[in-house]
């Protein structure tokens, strides 16, 4: 055979050749510490009820909740990411079963770190979404806007609340300008300086984000791109990466995960922080809803989509499947 530069010298399908090979030679490496799992739970259910958006992913109740932290603890996942979804008759227009210590956030948070201590990371996703009428992310101005400053007083109250209930670590998601910092200044003086702070560096505005409005009972009305960000936009994620770090984010998040791999990539390089990245509920609904058609091989899919995400640099991924993941891993 004619030789052509380094061929046939240099073949590298030699380290394709088995499984074992493959393995031995993998850059990128899934372990179940790399998981986080987002649950759900709902007030005034007796029984959990599937999310018809996504199929295998419930509303917990609070015993229920308690039984899928334990089996992500015992599978060896890193963390659960709470949501609290309160009855509606709750709601308000300043999201007060967000800093009720009562409301079901801060009850399940309680719930859960009595279940597993410090084995498993407890986190609360700090938000007003769930828990406001008109569905929005902060209070409403006059003129119905999302009030910015006036929303970071209610952050401040719930970042105390949520550390007051067991949170190991908040999870800001709201988007609004200074909340890290804030949310900092607020921990601090109640004496919580332990409690970690994941920011949502970045947040899209994501058509991918619906399935997630009906697991939480989403009262939302319009959107939400005055405040997240426009998915045009790159540069725009380096300079929420760079303010989050000064106001003293520990660790930061990438979210949708899936379409966003080039963001993920910047933020990792950047970054000497953790970094992860949320694999959301559109994309975890997409493959799923393939799957039970038969167009594509769920198993494979759920690992080739994690390993992607974990490839372009995040060192925690927030996904549905974290618990089944770890168990096969």
């Amino acid at each position: 055979m004619t030789k052509y530069g380094s061929f046939p010298g240099a073949r590298p399908r030699r380290l394709r050749t088995t499984p074992a090979m493959r393995r031995m030679v993998a850059e990128t490496r899934l372990h179940p510490a790399d998981l986080i799992l987002p649950a759900f739970v709902r007030e005034g259910i007796s029984d959990p009820v599937e999310i018809g958006a996504m199929p295998g992913v419930y509303q917990h109740t609070r015993d229920s909740l308690k039984k899928a932290a334990v089996e992500a603890m015992e599978a060896g996942v890193a963390g659960i990411m709470l949501f609290g979804v309160p009855e509606e008759s709750k709601k308000d227009a300043v999201g007060t079963a967000g800093t009720d210590p009562d409301g079901i956030l801060q009850v399940a948070l309680r719930d859960v770190r009595a279940e597993v201590g410090d084995d498993l990371i407890v986190m609360s996703d700090l938000c007003l979404d769930e828990t406001t009428d008109h569905g929005h992310c902060g209070v409403l101005d006059a003129e119905g806007r999302v009030d910015n400053d006036a929303t970071l007083e209610r952050y401040a109250e719930m970042a105390q609340v949520q550390a007051d209930a067991g949170a190991h670590v908040v999870g800001p998601s709201g988007m609004m300008d200074g909340q890290i910092g804030v949310i900092r200044d607020a921990l601090d003086q109640v004496g919580h300086e332990d409690v970690s702070i994941l920011a949502y560096t970045v947040k899209y505005s994501s058509a991918f984000f619906g399935p997630f409005r009906e697991a939480v009972g989403s009262s939302l009305k319009g959107d939400r791109k005055t405040y997240q960000q426009d998915p045009a936009n790159s540069r725009e994620s380096l300079r929420e990466l760079a303010l989050d770090l000064e106001e003293g984010a520990d660790m930061v998040m990438v979210k949708p995960a899936g379409p966003y791999l080039d963001i993920l990539a910047k933020v990792a390089d950047a970054v000497d922080v953790p970094v992860a990245a949320y694999q959301i509920s559109g994309e975890y609904s997409m493959i799923e809803a393939a799957a039970q058609r038969g167009w594509i091989d769920r198993d494979q899919a759920i690992m080739e989509s994690l390993t992607g995400i974990r490839r372009a640099g995040a060192n925690m991924i927030l996904t549905y499947w974290a618990t089944e993941v770890a168990r096969k891993l």
